[in-house]
């Protein structure tokens, strides 16, 4: 293991680090990026193996973080300042650990009968969460397009918490080409359409959610087999117009999840 004690900002690698945080563009050309956290390290430890680099701050971590660096002795780690650190994290209040780590190609299953298409979700702890629904609700993999935010940033990861590792991710497709090719039912969920509880999702099956603000573009919603939606309480109700886009989502997979199960046990 090399242990390196960084003081300085101008330091290449911390600069580097930096940019892992603040560039999408260069997460994608390194094909790298940060993870804050124990349950992250662990999670990415458990499917990919060692990550690449350990980063410490100066002072004590949990008690978590002090046994998780002690597991990975071999990996390479820096120490820095607790003002450096706290420049690389994505939360105000760090366990005491983050990690370098290589992004993984995504690996397509060759036989889909359960995908998520989610289309310029901008916020990345959106797009966290709803990745970790898709990956605990069965999906088999998760379509981005090229508006979304990116899948491998240090917020979205933590939004996943560890969804990204288990669940293929391919981004940037588009969306149209995708919904053609694609050989099963596909649904968009809209503000309005046929009610998610009238559809049978037991058959090979593509999913499709939209943007915060302005959910699935016109396009798409012509280009899927069916736009459907939620039934609510107080149906019209301005204050009760939409449900936010990751928990839209969970119900959505959930059902998909619940009529699957059934017919498995029927």
């Amino acid at each position: 293991m090399a242990f390196k004690h960084i003081t300085s900002r101008d330091n290449p690698v911390f600069k580097q680090l930096r940019k892992l945080v603040d560039q999408s563009r260069e997460r994608k050309k390194t094909a790298s990026s940060l993870l804050e956290g124990v349950h992250l390290i662990e999670a990415y430890w458990q499917v990919y193996g060692e990550p690449r680099l350990l980063i410490i701050p100066e002072g004590q971590s949990s008690v978590e973080a002090t046994g998780l660096i002690q597991q990975l002795a071999d990996v390479d780690t820096m120490l820095l300042p607790t003002l450096m650190f706290a420049e690389l994290t994505p939360v105000a209040s760090s366990s005491g650990v983050m990690a370098l780590v290589d992004i993984p190609e995504a690996v397509v299953p060759s036989t889909i009968d359960f995908a998520l298409l989610i289309e310029d979700i901008q916020d990345p702890g959106n797009l966290g969460s709803m990745l970790r629904t898709a990956a605990a609700a069965g999906v088999q993999i998760a379509y981005l397009t090229q508006g979304c935010t990116d899948a491998w940033s240090p917020k979205a990861l933590r939004g996943g918490q560890g969804a990204q590792f288990v669940l293929p991710v391919v981004e940037g497709v588009n969306a149209l080409s995708l919904v053609s090719a694609f050989g099963g039912q596909t649904l968009a969920l809209t503000m309005q359409g046929d009610s998610l509880y009238q559809q049978n999702l037991r058959e090979p099956l593509l999913f499709a959610v939209g943007n915060e603000g302005a959910g699935i573009s016109k396009a798409l919603q012509s280009a899927v087999d069916t736009c459907i939606t939620i039934p609510m309480a107080h149906q019209g109700t301005l204050a009760l117009e939409s449900l936010n886009a990751a928990a839209a989502t969970a119900v959505a997979l959930f059902e998909c999840q619940r009529q699957r199960l059934a017919l498995s046990l029927a």
